[in-house]
């Protein structure tokens, strides 16, 4: 029987990251992979198709739609190729993938691929076609298994017309009319590479506005922005049903009134959220079951009732992201190797892949009214900006909240052009405890679109904002 000191069960952001971090501390360790390419549903069919999928959407809009003010001509018809975008899509999935298998590799990690079923709380069985393989011990074992998108329990997901983000991102052709269910962030991205493709976007959504659980200034200028593009919302709508026959998808929802809309599309995007994995784990034969939502409980490093077996990401407390679920798999390793290791999730940055881009860290202004937190907001349009007249991207803000009276900054919220590149400097602010005035006082290269975080912080501080 072969025996580790870590064994991670699941191959995603968290799981691959766990595992490296492991095996630098010197640690022997292994990995386990249901599927037969490595890197969960972010590298395979989730953060890095649709990121692809969206710089190809993008590139094609702006040459029909900025080409010409930039001075650049185009003779005949510009034209888009799907199959060779879904082609550059899976070139690039491909290429990530391999990145992780040579990771596996450097670092001595030994990878089996199979399901990982539970046999006690330190022997997992590997199974493959649904027999045991062999069984692998290891001291410690991390649960990385990840999520899966949620469904509706009316709604029969065919694959072919009733639809979730893993087809979405290898759709034969562009679809007449998507309908969306879900203003989150996947039928967002989504919506908008499929409406940029000349496809009519309809997007339907439970709660009052997109993308919720961010700020809502965020909410409002992004759904202003994706109106300007043709996306049609039914906000506050409730779906009763989702039918298909033949090739045409009828959807009934209503509305807090009890008005009732019927949209017909030949596609529907499922966009509900996710749900975590834990399927064909045997979680009972470790002494271990999960909550009311999927979840498996964990204390503050991520350990379960079950003092050697960990879990992260997707599959515990907090926000499904992989850069979350990647903190966490380093700091269960760290705290393995006995280090002392810590996570603020309170700067676990958040972001939303359209263009404009929305990014967000810290505390909405939502959250700061209900704790009855005095605060001080200084915001700044991106249209202000040099940079931004430059590229023609003029969409979007950044907003900036501190402290009423120790004006240490509590959340930065931005939406425009490279926003998700900006945040970065928030988070890194925050770590720190930094001030508005901190921000204020250090220099932004000109021109550049960081200069509308310096700004907004000089409108946090005394209101007195440079360039507006």
């Amino acid at each position: 029987m072969e025996s580790y000191d870590v064994l991670v069960i699941g191959s995603g952001p968290g799981g691959y990251v766990a595992a490296i971090r492991s095996a630098q501390l010197g640690m022997k360790t292994a990995i386990i992979e249901k599927y037969s390419t490595m890197g969960g549903t972010c590298l395979n069919v989730g953060c890095i198709p649709s990121k692809a999928l969206l710089d190809s959407s993008h590139h094609y809009e702006e040459a029909i739609k900025k080409f010409p003010e930039h001075g650049i001509s185009v003779n005949g018809e510009i034209k888009f190729d799907l199959s060779k975008m879904i082609e550059r899509k899976q070139a690039v999935v491909d290429q990530t993938t391999k990145g992780i298998d040579f990771l596996m590799k450097k670092n001595k990690i030994d990878v089996y691929n199979g399901l990982g079923s539970f046999k006690d709380n330190n022997n997992i069985d590997l199974i493959i076609d649904g027999k045991v393989s062999k069984t692998i011990n290891s001291k410690n074992i991390i649960i990385a298994t990840g999520s899966k998108p949620s469904a509706l329990p009316f709604a029969d997901i065919d694959k072919e017309r009733i639809i979730t983000s893993t087809e979405a991102l290898s759709l034969k052709e562009v679809p007449k009319h998507l309908i969306v269910v879900g203003g989150g962030v996947i039928g967002l991205e989504l919506g908008q590479v499929y409406s940029r493709l000349g496809a009519k976007v309809s997007v339907v959504e439970y709660q009052d506005r997109i993308i919720a659980g961010m700020d809502s200034s965020l909410s409002k200028e992004l759904l202003k922005v994706l109106k300007k593009s043709k996306i049609d919302f039914y906000l506050s709508h409730k779906v009763s049903s989702i039918d298909r026959k033949e090739k045409t998808v009828t959807i009934l929802a209503t509305n807090k009134d009890g008005n009732e809309i019927n949209l017909q599309g030949d596609y529907c995007l499922i966009a509900i959220g996710r749900k975590p994995y834990t399927e064909g784990l045997n979680l009972n034969a470790a002494g271990l079951e999960t909550n009311k939502r999927g979840q498996i409980e964990v204390n503050e490093n991520m350990q379960t009732k079950v003092q050697n077996i960990f879990a992260i990401g997707d599959v515990v407390r907090g926000a499904m992201l992989a850069h979350k679920a990647e903190e966490e798999g380093v700091l269960v390793a760290e705290i393995i190797a006995g280090q002392k290791p810590h996570i603020d999730y309170n700067l676990i940055p958040g972001v939303v892949y359209t263009w404009p881009e929305v990014a967000s860290v810290g505390k909405t202004e939502e959250q700061l009214k209900s704790s009855n937190i005095e605060y001080k907001s200084g915001q700044f349009p991106m249209r202000a900006l040099g940079r931004s007249r430059a590229s023609s991207d003029l969409d979007g803000f950044v907003k900036i909240l501190a402290d009423k009276k120790t004006d240490e900054i509590l959340g930065i919220h931005m939406i425009g052009a490279r926003c998700a590149d900006l945040i970065s400097e928030a988070v890194v602010a925050m770590e720190f405890k930094a001030s508005a005035e901190d921000i204020a006082r250090i220099s932004h290269a000109h021109p550049t679109f960081s200069e509308a975080i310096k700004e907004a912080a000089l409108s946090a501080t005394e209101n007195r904002p440079i360039h507006i």
